[in-house]
């Protein structure tokens, strides 16, 4: 192994520099040399890349974002472009491409691979974590740092008005975003597509939750976490409908892009690291068509097309917990049942 490539690809996950770093330190550490392609498949297409070497990556393991930026591109799902990546890569040498991003990120490798005969390595990168065969993504431990940090920011302004508050968290059509920052903030309610099968009741499902809630606590701030475009008209439509049932002020709170920045936490720096020299350490081996990934801490290799192919489902003790332990209805009836 002589020469590699790195990219980044779709949405920007805290994490993705220190990914990019611990690659470039270990192909240094093995004698191999490594350019990095910029704003993702576009500039494989455009063949926009730079050589990196240690020093283009010191001091970016704390940053958030991505030093070779990133984008989508939805040209690279023809033939021609496939084609056209593959003379590019060839005609630099590169005998192995990286990837770092999501499933489509993924989808985009699996095509290249169909005209390149290089080796195409994934590393999942996302903050929706919501990639098949690993524990977690790059970037999913920051974005629930930072979505907890604004839902603990918005209960103190809840308390203070005693008002309901919807806030819209990130995760496309997965809610573990939502889950994990529902539980951590001690919020009231949590929507996201996994628990939500059935729109057309889930209003009054949240109506008899609240009315429950203040016949416990009385009147009282109220905090509901939803994932994005689960609600047909947006957050700001649930918050007016649940004002016209119940009269009480209830306003949205949408979190959006904030919870794509910012400096990654720690778990973040460390899984980043670990998958990127990992990654680099299978490229060199001979490995192609996979994913690295993470189970109970020990890192491992899956088919690539595993990521998109099986759908990760949310940890059903987490859902338990939320549903069942720490639902105020159903404490306020097991009261009832004790009583009786």
């Amino acid at each position: 192994m002589r020469k590699i490539a790195v990219l980044t690809s779709g949405g920007d996950a805290p994490g993705m520099n220190a990914c990019i770093r611990a690659i470039v330190l270990t192909a240094e550490h093995f004698g191999v040399q490594i350019i990095g392609y910029k704003h993702g498949y576009n500039g494989l297409l455009d063949q926009e890349y730079l050589p990196l070497k240690a020093r283009n990556v010191a001091n970016i393991i704390q940053r958030g974002g991505t030093i070779l930026r990133s984008a989508r591109c939805s040209s690279f799902k023809t033939e021609e472009s496939a084609k056209l990546a593959a003379k590019n890569l060839n005609a630099l040498g590169i005998e192995a491409l990286l990837i770092i991003g999501g499933d489509g990120s993924f989808r985009g490798a699996c095509h290249l691979a169909k005209h390149w005969q290089g080796q195409v390595i994934g590393l999942p990168g996302t903050i929706d974590n919501d990639i098949y065969g690993t524990d977690a993504t790059i970037g999913y431990h920051t974005a629930i740092e930072t979505a907890l940090d604004s839902i603990d920011k918005v209960r103190d302004t809840a308390d203070a008005f005693e008002r309901i508050f919807l806030v819209e968290v990130m995760g496309r059509h997965a809610g573990f975003i939502g889950l994990s920052a529902a539980l951590a903030s001690a919020s009231d309610q949590v929507l996201v597509p996994e628990l939500c099968t059935d729109l057309n009741t889930e209003v009054d499902n949240i109506v008899s939750h609240l009315q429950a809630a203040m016949n416990k606590r009385g009147n009282c701030s109220y905090i509901i976490v939803t994932a994005e475009n689960l609600w047909p008209g947006g957050v700001t439509n649930l918050a007016q409908t649940l004002h016209e049932k119940t009269k009480l002020e209830c306003r949205p709170v949408i979190l959006g892009h904030v919870q794509r920045g910012g400096s990654p936490v720690s778990q973040d720096r460390l899984l980043a690291t670990k998958m990127g020299a990992y990654a680099v350490e299978q490229a060199i081996a001979g490995k192609t068509n996979i994913m690295v990934a993470e189970q109970n801490n020990q890192l491992l290799c899956l088919p690539i097309e595993t990521s998109w192919q099986q759908r990760k489902t949310l940890d059903p003790y987490l859902v338990k917990i939320q549903q069942e332990f720490f639902d105020i209805t159903k404490q306020a009836e097991h009261v009832v049942n004790v009583k009786g």
